[in-house]
């Protein structure tokens, strides 16, 4: 909807729910409790998809700590003076300081319950599409043959589907679309944020924007239970990202049970960091690499308090899945390995060329899989479910063709990453004599994988990127190393091949797979400390750091040519969402960040006047815009800053004036922060003044009645009943008490990058731009990204040779909640006909088609008329052969013909 209101609206303010008539009157005295739940239930209900202010929250929560406590026998206890007095005081603080630690632990508990039963689900079901066994059906191959064999050779209990090839092939195609239907469908029908990785949103999340329902039960619930079906049907897809959203679910759920952290989102935002920490943990094994991954890619204030929080809670969360033991190895996951070897330094420029296919993995990727979601995103959108079947399909149908795509992933990292002595040697995979098969394999396993990823990333199912790029890596450090072991058989009297011992092999191949797996990694996701502590962590070696830093410092500096972040951060921006980078870009041409905040302020904006403005008028602007707040003004001539009023306070206002049955049609709402009446409780007047709250804090905003009129007479300070039974109308209602009187304001001139910094340190939802206390404009984090993209988008055009170059769009970003006098919310979420939710702010491409993207819809129209053609030929063939007579042929192709074009119409 927008504003200006239609005349139906304007002439009916009822339809909005706002100022409706009621039969109730003001709330009843004396129920604090109850207003105060009501007034959360009902500022939260308008919470969704708007930023959090970050200052008005810190705010609230020191407010509420300092208050006294509401149970009167607990109150009375703080009071007592004495050593009793003493003791009990300590001892609630230590209470109140416990709580924390149990929900971190409680987290962490069930963080490691959760991963510990979806490695096992995924390990069953992955085995399900390749056979069964007699034994149990619920056991998975490896242990229905634990005790004949380790890699299940030969196993009598353990049955294959079909016998024979091709009814394998057959077999294991149609365990897989199924797997991936399932997946799909339930993620559709009852959880479309279970969708994806979830990482970018968690990110935005942790930033301060609110996606109500993104760490929900449900989300939980359905995450938890399609991810092994989206693994299982063989799907290039990683479950380590999922993992992450399940934990910081989890996290929420657990946390939002406690008033505390029901109340707060400050505090919220530490149980939610931890928890990633422990879903990064419990995914890698690796507790440590947990925590540096939540300070170096989730949150952007990272205390020593969260820190600490994340780390008990990795750790915690580490130990249970270690309890748990779910593959009955004393492992974490099933790719940890240990190397009892050294390495050389002749091997330096092997590892630097490991670093290099990392970082132009990372790149190729990250461009392509852009395009792939632009044309998902156009095309794809209501057919999700049938996506995700086709992928699954085809996955299945090729990566059977390879040993290494056929297998788990998971299962190919674990035999990559061995030592050939360590029982590495699988289907000749360290024979000297099948080397050169092994290289074509490799080969071929790491370039329809990559392919592979770059489809199947973002399909309507839980998928992650950890793991299959470092499969993808995998795959191409052990061919290397494959190719570096064959050099050393074929000239063993090198002389850069005389550090090597004689009675020890020289190359260890599992180790180059190690080292390409941390590179695609760092490549992807544009990380490198956290990487290296991981794979320290899976090997438990100190002597690989060196070359594992070595990798990921060329990974590091060829990603850094291409610039952009890595997916997590591209992913935000073609979604649209409200998000700032830690640090600003250390490029001294760029002159975007020192110019003047007039430049990209909000200047045409709709305000308040603390004077008065029409009840009426209020309700509708509240109704018919976006906007999370609107600015405070003396008056309409005079634009001296009063404060700031957030829509949210502004809606409770209103919703506790439409129960004043005595409300005036008429009335007039000022801001003017008007004491209440003396004498008049909460329920009577609408004064913020109730026992145990005039102790000197801020006290709880209120409506307040400032004048009563009536013919004839003067009704002040008369309670509701009084003026229920003599007939007094309130013509007059102040919002003064909701107005924020210190808001965060800057100068015209203020460098943009100033107000970035102000933006990220602090934390505010909206920044007014003041010229001698008079409001001349505003500004959101909104503006700022949406005047960032427009200048990078004018100097690529200036640099570039002009192709095929589109007009960038004024809705950049989302326009919802961030233009006239908006304060950052974000536009609605847009879910199709078919129940999808699609991207509530996307961002339109600064070019047209691309590349890979044009090559899709070309595909996609070339599918659509060669199917076209076959139904055509086959309905006239079977009209043929069934005698059809030529009417009946004609008005049966000119029906088909209506329907297809009718089918295009809507496509």
């Amino acid at each position: 909807m927008s504003y200006p209101p239609t005349s139906v609206e304007r002439g009916n303010p009822e339809a909005s729910g706002l100022l409706s008539p009621t039969h109730g009157d003001a709330l009843p005295a004396g129920d604090t409790n109850h207003d105060e739940e009501e007034e959360r239930d009902l500022i939260r209900r308008y919470e969704d998809f708007s930023t959090v202010d970050w200052i008005q929250d810190s705010l609230h929560e020191r407010t509420e700590h300092s208050k006294s406590p509401t149970n009167p026998f607990v109150a009375r206890l703080d009071q007592i003076d004495g050593a009793f007095g003493y003791v009990w005081r300590m001892l609630r603080r230590a209470l109140e300081e416990g709580e924390s630690w149990v929900v971190i632990t409680l987290v962490g508990v069930l963080i490691g319950i959760s991963a510990g039963l979806i490695s096992i689900i995924t390990a069953w079901l992955s085995d399900i599409k390749m056979g069964y066994c007699t034994t149990g059906w619920w056991l998975s191959q490896k242990f229905c043959c634990l005790e004949i064999a380790d890699e299940g050779e030969g196993c009598a209990e353990w049955r294959n589907w079909g016998g024979v090839e091709p009814f394998r092939w057959i077999a294991y195609i149609c365990f897989a679309a199924m797997f991936s239907f399932s997946a799909a469908y339930l993620v559709r029908c009852f959880a479309p944020y279970a969708a994806g990785s979830g990482i970018s949103e968690i990110k935005c999340i942790l930033g301060g924007f609110i996606i109500k329902g993104f760490l929900s039960v449900e989300t939980f619930l359905i995450k938890g239970l399609t991810l092994p079906l989206a693994i299982a049907s063989g799907l290039s897809v990683g479950k380590e990202g999922p993992s992450v959203h399940v934990a910081c679910s989890i996290g929420n759920v657990v946390a939002r049970t406690f008033t505390r952290y029901d109340r707060s989102h400050l505090k919220m935002r530490e149980i939610v960091t931890a928890a990633s920490a422990a879903g990064v943990a419990v995914a890698f094994g690796s507790p440590i690499g947990g925590v540096l991954f939540s300070i170096e890619e989730m949150n952007q204030t990272f205390s020593n308090r969260t820190m600490w929080r994340s780390f008990v809670c990795a750790l915690v969360a580490t130990f249970t899945l270690s309890s748990m033991d779910p593959f009955r190895t004393g492992k974490l996951v099933l790719f940890q390995v240990a190397y009892d070897r050294d390495w050389h330094y002749f091997e330096i420029p092997a590892y630097v060329l490991i670093g290099i296919f990392g970082g132009l993995y990372g790149a190729f990727v990250i461009k392509f899989n852009l395009q792939v979601a632009a044309f998902r995103r156009k095309h794809l959108s209501q057919h999700g479910v049938a996506e995700a079947v086709v992928l699954a399909t085809i996955t299945a149908a090729v990566g059977y063709l390879n040993r290494f795509l056929r297998i788990d992933m998971t299962e190919s990292l674990s035999l990559l990453f061995r030592e050939c002595e360590g029982g590495g040697d699988h289907e000749g995979l360290c024979q000297t004599s099948a080397q050169w098969r092994m290289v074509n394999s490799l080969l071929l396993a790491t370039i329809v994988r990559t392919g592979l990823i770059v489809i199947s990333y973002g399909c309507k199912v839980p998928a992650g990127i950890f793991i299959p790029s470092m499969a993808v890596g995998a795959t191409f450090g052990r061919m290397i190393g494959i190719l570096v072991k064959a050099l050393h058989t074929t000239y063993p009297e090198a002389p850069w091949f005389a550090t090597c011992a004689p009675d020890a092999p020289c190359i260890t191949p599992g180790t180059y797979a190690f080292l390409g797996a941390a590179a695609a990694l760092g490549g992807v996701t544009r990380i490198t400390v956290t990487v290296v502590v991981i794979m320290f962590e899976l090997t438990g070696a100190l002597t690989y750091i060196l070359p594992t830093m070595i990798v990921l410092l060329v990974t590091k500096a060829v990603s850094d040519q291409f610039g952009g972040g890595g997916i997590a951060d591209q992913m935000i921006r073609f979604n649209g969402y409200p998000f700032l980078e830690k640090e600003d870009k250390e490029d001294a041409t760029d002159h975007a960040f020192i110019e003047p905040i007039a430049n990209v302020m909000k200047k045409d904006i709709i305000m308040m006047e603390a004077t008065g403005v029409p009840l009426q008028h209020i309700a509708e602007i509240v109704q018919s815009t976006n906007f999370q707040g609107f600015p405070v003004v003396k008056s309409d001539e005079d634009h001296t800053i009063i404060g700031f009023v957030r829509k949210n306070e502004l809606r409770y206002a209103l919703e506790k004036a439409r129960r004043t049955r005595s409300l005036a049609p008429n009335a007039i709402c000022t801001f003017q922060a008007i004491a209440p009446l003396p004498g008049l409780s909460n329920g009577e007047a609408g004064g913020s003044t109730s026992g145990g709250e005039s102790s000197g804090f801020l006290q709880r905003p209120d409506i307040v009645f400032p004048g009563l009129k009536r013919k004839g007479s003067s009704s002040r300070g008369m309670s509701p009943s009084m003026r229920r039974e003599s007939g007094v109308e309130v013509e007059e209602v102040d919002f003064g008490q909701y107005v924020d009187e210190t808001p965060l304001t800057v100068s015209p001139k203020m460098p943009l990058e100033i107000v970035m910094q102000l933006f990220r340190r602090m934390g505010p939802r909206v920044i007014l731009v003041s010229n001698q206390g008079q409001l001349v404009g505003l500004v959101t984090i909104k503006d700022v990204l949406r005047h960032e993209v427009s200048e990078q988008h004018r100097h690529a055009r200036s640099t570039s040779a002009p192709s095929h170059s589109a007009p960038l769009s004024s809705s950049h970003l989302s326009t919802g909640g961030a233009g006239s006098g908006g304060a950052g919310g974000g536009g609605h979420a847009r879910v199709d006909s078919n129940g999808w939710e699609t991207s509530w702010t996307a961002v339109e491409e600064e070019q047209g088609s691309q590349g890979l993207e044009i090559a899709l819809e070309e595909g996609l129209t070339w599918a659509r008329s060669g199917m076209n053609r076959v139904w055509n030929v086959g309905l006239e063939t079977w009209r043929g052969v069934t005698g059809s007579n030529d009417n009946r042929r004609g008005g049966g192709r000119e029906q088909f013909e209506y329907e297809l074009n009718e089918e295009r119409s809507t496509t």
